[in-house]
């Protein structure tokens, strides 16, 4: 069920937040390259944390922890808790969890193809059978589009 993040996404997370002080969902290996100053595992519970800072995040994709992180993460940034977040999901539009993270959202970046994850050991893996879409909160809409739109089609969020 894990499905480690290549590190050059989390490099351009890097360059456009300026830093990833929270992870909170993740668990040791996945820190390794994430190289959050605070992240939460399975055990620690994320949902019951305090978040701060930048924020990236690759949630479980099962429900109700998609949901959840989902919604923690609209909330957190609507209430000024976070100042930034990128988040990689499945492009589940259609999906309650997908227009919650949509509700809060800045931009997101839909990638040209399937993201090959990676395993524990910096191999590649599998990729999923559907896209993935990574979604901004904060204000550096052009870092972002700098950054993301080489991976695939950015589009803003309008409110």
């Amino acid at each position: 069920n894990e499905w480690y993040t290549p590190t050059r996404f989390l490099e351009s997370a890097r360059e456009v937040m300026g830093s990833i002080d929270t992870d909170p969902a993740s668990c040791e290996v996945a820190n390794k390259n994430v190289k959050a100053k605070t992240f939460y595992t399975e055990e620690t519970n994320g949902l019951d944390k305090k978040w701060g800072g930048n924020v990236w995040m690759n949630p479980p994709y099962a429900q109700p922890l998609i949901y959840d992180f989902s919604s923690a993460i609209a909330e957190k940034y609507k209430s000024g808790k976070i100042n930034q977040a990128i988040v990689l999901v499945n492009n589940a539009t259609e999906t309650a969890w997908f227009q919650c993270l949509m509700s809060q959202a800045s931009a997101i970046c839909f990638p040209k193809s399937r993201i090959k994850f990676i395993d524990e050991n910096g191999k590649p893996g599998g990729a999923p059978l559907q896209g993935q879409a990574f979604v901004y909160f904060g204000e550096n809409n052009e870092a972002f589009n700098k950054e993301f739109g080489s991976y695939g089609v950015v589009v803003y969020v309008k409110r």
